[in-house]
């Protein structure tokens, strides 16, 4: 696993708000974001793959595209990086609780980009089993629902 690098001003897209993030492996960063929203692109499916762990094994061009970061900064890194503040601990307990039983997960997450700006998707993440024990986890992401995105944005600070 890549280390864990804070956010820095240089990246990012105009005038900015900082907070730090502590990650459910205990790990924290520095994490810059603007609040500029990039709009979800008509036709294209975002595509990741993760260790069991959330470490991203494979990406397509659409994820680099929509995230501001290389596939070389992808790579290796943990998924987490994408974590927008916006975003509620809940959500990704419930993912992981989830995906863990071998269950698919779908839900709508407000990401992170590099440049900080933010985007929406409605994602899904699909546990890969091999011989009965999973191996990894496939995510697509769609465009989102309008309606759902703002249902999200006044139910999710909800719940911290």
């Amino acid at each position: 696993m890549k280390e864990l690098k804070d956010m820095r001003p240089e990246d990012m897209r105009g005038d900015y708000q900082e907070t730090v993030l502590t990650y459910a492996d205990n790990r924290a960063r520095r994490v810059l974001y603007t609040q500029e929203e990039i709009p979800y692109p008509e036709g294209r499916l975002i595509v990741s793959t993760t260790d069991v762990t959330g470490i991203i094994t494979h990406v397509n061009q659409s994820f680099v595209d929509m995230s501001g970061f290389s596939t070389e900064e992808l790579m290796d890194a943990p998924h987490y990086i994408l974590r927008h503040p916006d975003m509620p601990p809940a959500a990704f307990k419930d993912l992981w609780d989830t995906i863990e039983q071998g269950k698919k997960w779908f839900g709508y997450v407000k990401n992170l980009r590099k440049d900080g700006a933010y985007y929406w998707v409605y994602a899904t993440v699909i546990p890969n089993v091999r011989d009965g024990q999973i191996v990894s986890y496939t995510s697509v992401r769609r465009k989102p629902s309008r309606t759902k995105v703002h249902e999200c944005e006044t139910f999710y600070p909800t719940l911290f």
